[in-house]
């Protein structure tokens, strides 16, 4: 849509994030592109739902004039992860379209275990460990692992108990060109169980 609305989805936050207004222009172009370079994947446009916090409390950061156009792409979590890394090998061309593509999430994001409300709070050790591991992956180019990631054992259960976190990290992977570099402008751990981890491309 071209006026995509603010959307607070979230509970149990301080009352001024649900405050926020993120009033970023959107593109029907460029969702019109979307669409097409995934054919013959079901997309719809959708022209009600507007932008969540997976993308406006990333962008506000980046762009905080929110003069950006800005298409939020939905991910059908109920699909294998191989799914999510071959959409975004088919969404590569937008890199060379000029499109900057985000995949907002986190390598470790565990709320069941955060520590609300307690400062200083040390990583616990499956955190760390998983993030090395993610961290691994990702410089030596391997994606297999990082894909099928449910396969790593319990650190990678316990960083990603749902997949919903994790998943945008497949598409950025698959938008990798070979030989392409890697790099983390972003690091560290937020309340024990969330890694703050950016992954950058080229």
């Amino acid at each position: 849509m071209s006026a995509p609305r603010t959307i607070h989805d979230f509970g149990g936050f301080p009352r001024e994030l649900y405050q926020v207004e993120y009033p970023a222009p959107g593109s029907p172009e460029l969702a019109h592109r979307v669409r097409e370079l995934l054919t013959p994947i079901p997309v719809q446009l959708d022209q009600t739902w507007g932008l969540d916090h997976g993308t406006w409390s990333v962008l506000c950061h980046v762009f905080p004039n929110a003069d950006i156009p800005i298409v939020q792409l939905s991910i059908d979590e109920t699909r294998a992860p191989e799914f999510h890394h071959e959409v975004g090998k088919l969404l590569a061309p937008l890199r060379d379209d000029g499109v900057l593509i985000i995949g907002s999430g986190n390598i470790v994001h565990n709320l069941h275990t955060y520590a609300w409300g307690r400062h200083e709070v040390k990583p616990f050790d499956w955190a760390v460990r998983f993030e090395k591991l993610a961290r691994e992956f990702l410089l030596s180019g391997n994606d297999e692992p990082l894909v099928n990631y449910e396969s790593l054992g319990s650190d990678a259960l316990l960083s990603a108990p749902t997949p919903d976190h994790y998943l945008p990290l497949l598409y950025v992977i698959g938008l990798r060109r070979e030989g392409e570099p890697v790099s983390f402008p972003v690091e560290g751990f937020d309340g024990g169980s969330i890694s703050m981890l950016t992954v950058q491309l080229g």
